[in-house]
C-alpha cells in the first residue's frame, strides 16, 4: 500500500473519531443547572460543622396558609405569572387607592409604600406543609373561648364608628351603637394588637411599641426579613433584621444543657441547639405570655430545622405545637437566598426606638381630643377609628396572608 493511502486511512481515522467522541458527549439541556453546582453538605465550617453563615433573606411572597380554592402544593409558571400581573395592581397597604378625603381610612392609609417590598409570587401555595392542606389546624375549645372573649373585647371598642356603622371589615357580628362603657375596662388578655383605644402604650399594637421583632419569624413584616448567621463551635448568633428597625441579637448555645426554669419567660423564648448531621436542631421554650403567634403564649413550643440546601440557599423548618391551642402541631417551611457580604452591610443593633416619635404622638393626640371633648369642642374619641379602619380596597390579599 501507498504513503498515500496511509495518510488518507490515518485522517478517516481521525475524522470518525471525532464524530464518536461529539456523539458521545453529553448535550446540554436548556436551562439545566451546571453539572459542577457544590454539594450543600460539603459547606463546613473549619471545625466540620455544616456553614450557615452568611446573610439570609426572604424573596418571594408565599402565604402562611394555602388560599381559598388552591389545592395544590405548588403553583406552575403560568400561575406564578398570573399572580404577578395581578398583585401588580395592588400594594402591600393599598395606599395608592384614595380613600374618601377626609375619612379615617384616608388617614390611615397614608403610610408610603416606598418603605414597603412588593416581592414576586413563590412557587409554594403555602408555607404550611403539615397539614397536607396547607391550613392552621383547628383551634381547641379552650382557645376558641379565648379568642372570642378577645375579639368581643375588641368590636365593644369600635362599636360607635364608621367600621360598625358601614360594617366594615373588623366589625364582622358587630352592633352600631353609642359609645360602650367597655372602653374603661381593662382587656381580658395581655394585648399584643391595636384596640381602638390609647389610653396607653399597652393599647397599642406591639410592632407600634417597637416590640415586633419575636420568633418565629415566618414573614418578617412588610420590609421583608434579613438575617446575618455566625457561627462558632459553641454557639449560632443569628441576627434578624426585620421590619422597621425591629430587629434583635440571638445567641443560639448548641450543647447538651437544660432549658431555663419555667418561671423564666423571654420574649423569643428559650433555645437549646444540637446537631443532626448537617442539620442544625433548635428547641425553644419558655416564651413569654407577652408574645402571641395565632393565639399561643407561655405554652408555645418551637422546634427549628436549619439546613444548607445550596451554595446560595438554606431553608429553615419550624415545627409548632400547643395542645392547649392547636388539635395537632403543625409545620412551616421558610427559603432564604445569600446575600452578598460585599454588597450589603447590616447594622447590628435595632433602630425602631430611637425614632419611634409615632408613638408619643398618637397618645399625646388623643390626649387633646379627650381634653377638647370634655370642653365640648370636638367629637367623642369613642366616635373616631384608630384600629383597623383602613380600607382594605387595592391591598395585595396574597402578602397580606
Amino acid at each position: 500500500m501507498s504513503k498515500r493511502s496511509f495518510e488518507v486511512i490515518g485522517a478517516l481515522t481521525v475524522i470518525v473519531g471525532v464524530f464518536v467522541l461529539l456523539w458521545l458527549a453529553p448535550v446540554p439541556v436548556k436551562g439545566q443547572a451546571p453539572a459542577a453546582k457544590a454539594n450543600a453538605a460539603a459547606l463546613k465550617t473549619p471545625w466540620g460543622e455544616a456553614d450557615l453563615q452568611g446573610i439570609w433573606s426572604v424573596e418571594l411572597v408565599v402565604p402562611l396558609e394555602r388560599p381559598p380554592g388552591v389545592t395544590s402544593e405548588f403553583y406552575t409558571e403560568k400561575e406564578i405569572a398570573e399572580l404577578d400581573r395581578e398583585r401588580a395592581k395592588g400594594t402591600v397597604f393599598g395606599n395608592q387607592v384614595r380613600a374618601a378625603p377626609g375619612s379615617e381610612a384616608d388617614v390611615a392609609g397614608a403610610y408610603n409604600s416606598v418603605f414597603t417590598s412588593q416581592r414576586p409570587t413563590g412557587r409554594r401555595t403555602a408555607m404550611i406543609i403539615d397539614p397536607p392542606d396547607g391550613k392552621i389546624p383547628p383551634l381547641t375549645p379552650e382557645a376558641k373561648k379565648r379568642q372570642a372573649t378577645l375579639r368581643e373585647y375588641e368590636r365593644a371598642l369600635t362599636q360607635n364608628t364608621v367600621v360598625c356603622r358601614d360594617k366594615l371589615p373588623g366589625c364582622e357580628n358587630g352592633t352600631y351603637g353609642p359609645p360602650s362603657p367597655r372602653r374603661e375596662e381593662t382587656p381580658p388578655y395581655y394585648l399584643t394588637n391595636s384596640v381602638n383605644r390609647a389610653d396607653g402604650p399597652e393599647d397599642r399594637s406591639l410592632g407600634e411599641r417597637c416590640m415586633g421583632g419575636a420568633l418565629p419569624q415566618f414573614r418578617g413584616g412588610f420590609t421583608g426579613i434579613y438575617i446575618r448567621v455566625i457561627q462558632s463551635p459553641a454557639t449560632v448568633n443569628v441576627v434578624y433584621d426585620v421590619g422597621q428597625g425591629q430587629g434583635w441579637n440571638r445567641i443560639i448555645p448548641v450543647r447538651e444543657a437544660p432549658h431555663l426554669p419555667s418561671s423564666m419567660r423571654q420574649t423569643s423564648g428559650d433555645s437549646r441547639a444540637r446537631w443532626e448531621g448537617n442539620t442544625l436542631v433548635v428547641d425553644v421554650t419558655n416564651f413569654s405570655p407577652k408574645r402571641d403567634l395565632q393565639g399561643s403564649r407561655e405554652n408555645l413550643h418551637l422546634i427549628e430545622r436549619w439546613t444548607r440546601t445550596g451554595p446560595d440557599t438554606l431553608e429553615i423548618v419550624y415545627t409548632i405545637e400547643d395542645p392547649t391551642v392547636w388539635t395537632r402541631p403543625w409545620t412551616v417551611i421558610q427559603e432564604f437566598k445569600r446575600q452578598s457580604n460585599e454588597a450589603n452591610r447590616i447594622y447590628l443593633e435595632p433602630r425602631c426606638h430611637e425614632g419611634n416619635f409615632g408613638l408619643p404622638g398618637l397618645l399625646m393626640g388623643n390626649r387633646a381630643d379627650d381634653k377638647a371633648f370634655a370642653q365640648g369642642k370636638g367629637p367623642n374619641p369613642a366616635s373616631r377609628c384608630i384600629a383597623g379602619c383602613a380600607s382594605p380596597e387595592g391591598r395585595d390579599s396574597l402578602s397580606l396572608r
